[in-house]
């Protein structure tokens, strides 16, 4: 488990702080155009990590962990920027 996790949060902190990077740099009105560019890369960053490790065993489960918490970095980030939006 331990190997899985050393793959997962750099995925879950790129998302982390490409999320606070949106909320600071862009419009109010483009926070949903940048989310998903967010998640691309945090998709990308997954595949070239999971490379880098020449690991097969576990493959599937080390990349489910990674999108998927990234999926819940960037899904908080878009509630909370879409308050931000409204208010």
């Amino acid at each position: 488990m331990a190997a899985h996790l050393s793959t997962a949060i750099p995925v879950w902190v790129a998302a982390a702080i490409g999320a606070l990077l949106i909320g600071v740099f862009a419009p109010t009105d483009e926070y949903l155009v940048w989310i998903p560019v967010a998640m691309a890369s945090a998709v990308l960053m997954t595949f070239v990590i999971q490379v880098a490790t020449t690991q097969k065993k576990g493959l599937v489960d080390r990349i489910m962990l990674s999108v998927g918490g990234a999926i819940l970095v960037l899904a908080a980030a878009t509630g909370v920027l879409s308050l931000v939006a409204a208010g």
